[in-house]
């Protein structure tokens, strides 16, 4: 497939209703991009013979967290899936289909397999997107007594409560971000596969591979049309590959959009201004 096909296919798949969207497909046209012969079909087929392996001596009446805690037996016991803690900035852990191949990734990744297994098996779970960790939940019907389960398919599988979720937040960040009720929320698919775009994006970064990461921020674009920070990243790499026409639009379109400058959200306002400053004289020169 090429890149050209993979991004029209992506395009069209985020562009459908939440409902609709097919996560484990989507994601994988994401690699699709860096992995030109990828065979979309058998990588779900590898998935559906997961959800088969699941349902073998499972007992459809078992609670929730009797068939959360046989899934987790199964990927994470039996079949070694793991978080990549010796190499976490590899690129193949934010790739679908390696995390599906090599049984390792990180948080988000391992959190679509878990996903898409649970999703096969009847077992309707969600995305939790935590600062700094990607988790999934069971969310009980609001007329039962039942509390909402956490599984953390990045350590294991482990179950976790609210007060563990509270501690890993504080452990990560050594207490300078108080936790919210709201770190725990379900997100939407499209908000996995933006994350998960913007997790390959800052690997792409890091090694400053700028058509790579333009090219990862186009995709989050494809999906949240309205984020400023991406326009305004999508700016700032187009200048830093000397498409100032791009860059030029992209930059006085976050400064129009974002926040007053006094808003502690928006504290990168002027060094905005004078990256544009600096973008027309670059202009004005070359012209």
């Amino acid at each position: 497939m090429k890149k050209e096909e993979a991004r029209a296919q992506f395009a069209e798949a985020v562009a459908r209703d939440e409902n609709d969207l097919e996560l484990d497909r989507a994601a994988l046209l994401i690699a699709a991009e860096e992995y030109p012969s990828l065979e979309i079909e058998a990588y779900l087929e590898q998935l559906d013979r997961l959800a088969e392996m699941a349902k073998t001596g499972s007992d459809s009446d078992a609670s929730p967290l009797v068939q959360m805690m046989r899934l987790r037996h199964l990927l994470f016991d039996e079949l070694g899936f793991r978080g990549n803690t010796e190499n976490y900035h590899d690129t193949r852990n934010s790739f679908l289909n390696e995390v599906i191949g090599r049984r390792t990734g990180i948080p988000i990744t391992l959190s679509v397999v878990y996903l898409e297994v649970a999703r096969r098996i009847g077992l309707k779970l969600f995305g939790v997107g935590m600062p700094g960790h990607f988790i999934v939940k069971y969310v009980p019907n609001s007329s039962g007594d039942e509390q909402e389960i956490f599984v953390d398919p990045f350590n294991d599988g482990r179950v976790l409560d609210e007060d563990r979720c509270r501690q890993m937040i504080a452990e990560m960040y050594n207490g300078e971000i108080k936790f919210q009720p709201a770190f725990l929320r379900a997100v939407t698919r499209k908000q996995i596969l933006a994350r998960m775009l913007q997790n390959l994006k800052g690997v792409y970064a890091r090694a400053k591979d700028h058509h790579k990461t333009l090219s990862a921020i186009e995709r989050v674009l494809l999906v949240q049309p309205d984020s400023i920070a991406e326009i305004r990243d999508r700016g700032l790499v187009c200048f830093a590959m000397e498409r100032y026409t791009q860059a030029r639009a992209d930059l006085e379109e976050y400064l129009r959009r974002a926040p007053l400058a006094d808003d502690p959200l928006a504290d990168d306002i002027d060094e905005i201004k004078k990256r544009l400053a600096h973008l027309r004289q670059r202009q004005a020169q070359l012209n």
